[in-house]
This record gives structure tokens, C-alpha cells and sequence, in this order.
């Protein structure tokens, strides 16, 4: 059902919005929406118009909106009248979290440091993994993306998200990650493995002094269009990088959690385990957090005093610890697969019907739908032209890629089959649409 344009009230609002905030911060759709209440996997925006969410928040509130356990859990954090204490003292809650993710980890003897979000978690990753090797030398993806901080800009090898060339940091950027535009697209997925296997050694032995600190990946890039590389990859590279020494990070910012339904952390599609995870997103539901998951003594390697003020703080890890054992005790991680499972053979049909549809990706409930032109080519007004037909009719979806022209399903993972197949009606008839205003 068509919903009615937005109300005075998201007007005025806006207008507000425009002259406080940066005008870098985007915001989506022609007639931005406020969202303002949820329950379940749907939300409702101040004109009473509701929407079922096939994004939560880049990927955030991934158990969905009004979930008793989490709510109940912060309340009663709330009713003892401490809201934060920092790291300088004992926090029970955020010693219990610590340990769950240790174990969930598969890191021998992790340890875990938190922080407020991903950007903060990739942060202190490099920090931890320069200060380790002795080196300011990074390996990263192309198509990446790791944050907006100093750091984690110049580590993003993504030109619409770099906002500056200085760096602390020297980067060398290698192939991999984004199969469907790499010049190695047709090859087959050992001889793609290969390829950029060779790369990477090429690019260790041409562009660095050899003592290089980590490389740091996405096991499947977000912002980058949810491009998804063949299972394998990471082990491949994994093999040449402990040749040299370099460590591997794996940013789980938007894979963890059990969101690509095939494991628990996106890395592990590839049979490694990593020196160090970075995570935030989904963790707490919504509630702000992140951290690093790492083996002990590159965890224990800074030699200066450090605190962090925020990270981890009685709110944050009340509402982590609900989330996490509400997801495990209700087999979240198969719900992912499953319903992950019917969504892209969903939008596979509609993808074979339309030829606006250039490539349906993802893992269990992480999901990119990549859009172009009858050339081939990129086509990121389609992208536009679909985010607001999804809208219109009760969808919300995201957008990223390298151009723009990727449409993003990322659906809290308590969804039901009843919500796919409804999602699956308004994305064909939105596809549709698209197709025709780009023909016509």
C-alpha cells in the first residue's frame, strides 16, 4: 500500500535538522522520514505511516524493536541509579559480557576491550596491532570500509567514504573483497582465491618494507554493497600473511553476531581463526557499543596508561548481555540462515526478470542487490529510484556500494517467514518500477 508523503511536522523538523547538523551527515529519501515507535521488524514514523524494516538501523537493532528482555534488563541497570562508573572501577555486567564473547570468539585465552562504536573498535585495533609489530604499515581492501575516525579513514579504500588523504598510518590496498567488478570477475572462485592470493604477495613485496602490522578486512563489506568473497579467501591470504609475520583482523562490525547465518562470525566462512575481531553494530541492540576481541599479548601489548571513559559501561553491557542470550537462546544465527536462505532465492527470481538487477549477493540475513545499466555499468540513480519505491510502498532497505548503485537487506534476525515473503511482494513490484521509469 502507497504511503501519503510526510507530514508538516518531518518539514519543519528537517529544516531543523539542516541548520544545527553538518551537511555531510546524510539522510535518505527525497521527504526524509522520523521514525518514532517499533515493535517487532516494523517501525512508524511520525505521520502514523508504518513500514516493515529490512535494515534495522544499519544492521543495529538486529533482534528487532521492543524486545522485553533487553528493555527489562536496562531498566533494571537504570533503577539502581548508575548509569556509569568508567573502567576504573570493577563493572560486573561488563566482565560477564567480556566473557561471553572470549568464548564465543575461538580465540585462545581472549581478551576484550570495549568501546563506543566500530569506528572507536578499528581504531584501537591498529593501535594495538602498530604498537605490537613496531610498524605503521597496513594492508586493507579496496571497496572497504572501516569507520570515520583518523585512522579508520585511512584505512577505507572507498573514495565516496575517504574524507581525508593524511593518514597515520602507510596503507597498501589489495584485490579481493568485491568480486563482481575485479578484473578476475569470470574466473572461477579457487582460480579468483588464487589471483588475489598472488596479489597480496605481489603487493607485500613491491609496496611495503616487509614488516607490516596487520591486514584488516571486512568478511563481507558493508558499506562496500554487502560484497561478499568466495569462502576461502581470508585463508589464503592468512597463509602468506603469517609467512611475514602480519597479523589479521577481522572487522565483524556487520558479520558478527550470527547475522550471515552460516557462522557465528563472518571470518569464519573462510576456516581461520583471526589474531583479533572488531565488533559493534547489533552487539546491544541498538544501545551504543563496541570493542575488540583479541589473543593476549596483542591485547596486553600498550605500554602507557589508557582508559575507556564510556566503553563498556553498566547501560551498554546490560543491554549487550540480554541481547546476546536472547539470540543464542532462540537460535537466532538459524533464523538468519533460513529466512536468509528464502530472501535471496526470492530476489534471485525477481533478479532474472529484470535486468536492472546485475547481481544478488550475501549471506543469511546480509543481503546486497546490486543495480545497472543494460551495459553493465554502475547504475546508482536506479538505486535512488528504488530506495523510495520500497519506501512508498512499506519497505525500508539501504543503499552503499563503491558507485552507490547497491541496495542493501539487512532485516532484524528474528524475522519470519511471513515477513520475507511480504518483503520479497513490495521488492518485486518496486524492481518493477524501477526497471520501467529506467526504460521508459
Amino acid at each position: 500500500m502507497a504511503r501519503e508523503a510526510s507530514a508538516p511536522a518531518d518539514k519543519e523538523l528537517l529544516d531543523r535538522h539542516r541548520a544545527v547538523l553538518p551537511s555531510w551527515l546524510a539522510l535518505y529519501y527525497d521527504e526524509p522520514i522520523e521514525i518514532t515507535s517499533g515493535s517487532g521488524r516494523r517501525v512508524t514514523d511520525s505521520s502514523g505511516a508504518q513500514y516493515l524494516d529490512f535494515f534495522a538501523g544499519i544492521l543495529t537493532n538486529g533482534l528487532g524493536y521492543d524486545i522485553a528482555e533487553i528493555s527489562d534488563a536496562i531498566r533494571t541497570q537504570v533503577d539502581t541509579g548508575i548509569l556509569h562508573t568508567s573502567t576504573l572501577y570493577l563493572i560486573r555486567q561488563q566482565v560477564e559480557l567480556a566473557e561471553k564473547i572470549a568464548r564465543l570468539s575461538g580465540i585462545d585465552d581472549a581478551k576484550v576491550f570495549f568501546t563506543n562504536s566500530g569506528t572507536e573498535a578499528n581504531e584501537a585495533a591498529l593501535m594495538l596491532a602498530t604498537q605490537l609489530r613496531r610498524s605503521n604499515q597496513v594492508l586493507a581492501l579496496r571497496n572497504s570500509y572501516h569507520g570515520r575516525g583518523f585512522g579508520t579513514v585511512a584505512i577505507t579504500g572507498n573514495r565516496g567514504w575517504s574524507a581525508s588523504s593524511l593518514s597515520p598510518v602507510q596503507v597498501s590496498y589489495v584485490h579481493g573483497g568485491y568480486q563482481y567488478r575485479s578484473p578476475w570477475r569470470d574466473l572461477s572462485d579457487d582460480a579468483y582465491i588464487a589471483a588475489c592470493a598472488d596479489d597480496l604477495r605481489n603487493i607485500i613485496e613491491t609496496t611495503t618494507a616487509g614488516d607490516v602490522a596487520c591486514m584488516i578486512a571486512e568478511p563481507i563489506q558493508g558499506i562496500g554493497g554487502f560484497a561478499t568473497p568466495p569462502a576461502g579467501l581470508f585463508a589464503a591470504f592468512k597463509e602468506i600473511l603469517d609467512e611475514y609475520g602480519i597479523l589479521f583482523v577481522s572487522d565483524e562490525v556487520q558479520t558478527g553476531w550470527g547475522r550471515t547465518g552460516s557462522h557465528f562470525w563472518g571470518v569464519q566462512a573462510h576456516r581461520i581463526t583471526p589474531d583479533a575481531m572488531t565488533f559493534a553494530k547489533g552487539l546491544a541492540n541498538g544501545v551504543a557499543i563496541g570493542g575488540l576481541v583479541a589473543r593476549p599479548d596483542l591485547m596486553d601489548c600498550i605500554n602507557a596508561n589508557s582508559i575507556s571513559t564510556f566503553g563498556g559501561n553498566p547501560i551498554a553491557t546490560s543491554a549487550a548481555n540480554a541481547a546476546i542470550d536472547y539470540l543464542l537462546d532462540h537460535d537466532l544465527q538459524a533464523n538468519a540462515a533460513q529466512r536468509g536462505a528464502e530472501l535471496m532465492t526470492g530476489l534471485r527470481e525477481i533478479a532474472e526478470r529484470h535486468d536492472v538487477v546485475g547481481d544478488v549477493r550475501g549471506s543469511g540475513l546480509m543481503i546486497g542487490v546490486e543495480l545497472v545499466e543494460p551495459n553493465g555499468a554502475a547504475n546508482p540513480a536506479a538505486a535512488v529510484r528504488l530506495l523510495e519505491e520500497t519506501r512508498t510502498r512499506g519497505l525500508l532497505v539501504g543503499k552503499g556500494g563503491l558507485y552507490g548503485n547497491v541496495i542493501r537487506l539487512a532485516p532484524p534476525m528474528t524475522l519470519t517467514a511471513d515477513e520475507v515473503a511480504e518483503g520479497l511482494g513490495i521488492l518485486s513490484d518496486a524492481v518493477a518500477a524501477t526497471q520501467k521509469e529506467a526504460t521508459s
